[in-house]
């Protein structure tokens, strides 16, 4: 008799467990990582930028100042690049970049010498706005990484993340204990 209960009880929480939805990922979760990615591509044309004027700089034989000012630019944009990875290794040396304030106030920093550095080169229309919008894609999402630190939407953001995980493993978990249940199952009508 209780066997036959708990066939019933294991019958109704499966049925139970069929009808809810799976859920999909989160939409925070996915926006965050869409504005990481359009971050760093960003810092990428900004390096693009810089590296086209330190071609043209040290081509050009201009003044080699400007020209080592180019090329750190050109380091710092990559630098940049780099951090939205949320590359543990590279973040345990820059303590700076967890936080989103100084993540912003960095990009700002690239934003506004990509824009004062290729300002030089009016010649070349395709530069110029090349610039103009490698520039203002960086310095817009470094104004957002500023105010978003400091209304603390960081520690938001990790508790999405973590519940996302915590989400996908369990419905992982489901999906093995599913698997072992089905394979017990086919062990005991065959030895019934």
């Amino acid at each position: 008799m209780s066997s036959i209960l708990s066939e019933g009880d294991a019958e109704s929480s499966r049925s139970g467990l069929d009808r809810r939805e799976p859920r999909g990922p989160d939409a925070l979760v996915i926006a965050f990582r869409i504005f990481s990615a359009l971050t760093a591509i960003s810092a990428l044309l900004c390096t693009a930028v810089s590296v086209i004027s330190v071609v043209r700089a040290f081509k050009h034989g201009r003044d080699i100042f400007e020209g080592i000012l180019r090329c750190y630019a050109v380091v710092i944009a990559l630098f940049v690049a780099v951090a939205e990875t949320e590359w543990e290794f590279f973040l345990k040396f820059w303590r700076v970049l967890e936080y989103w304030v100084g993540r912003g106030m960095l990009q700002i920093f690239v934003a506004v010498m990509t824009k004062a550095l290729s300002d030089e080169h009016k010649d070349r229309a395709y530069q110029v706005v090349f610039s103009e919008v490698a520039s203002g894609m960086l310095l817009g999402c470094g104004a957002v990484y500023v105010v978003a630190g400091l209304l603390c939407i960081r520690k938001f953001k990790r508790s999405r993340i973590e519940k996302s995980k915590e989400r996908e493993k369990a419905a992982k978990d489901l999906e093995e204990l599913e698997k072992r249940r089905g394979e017990l199952q086919g062990l005991l009508s065959a030895r019934g």
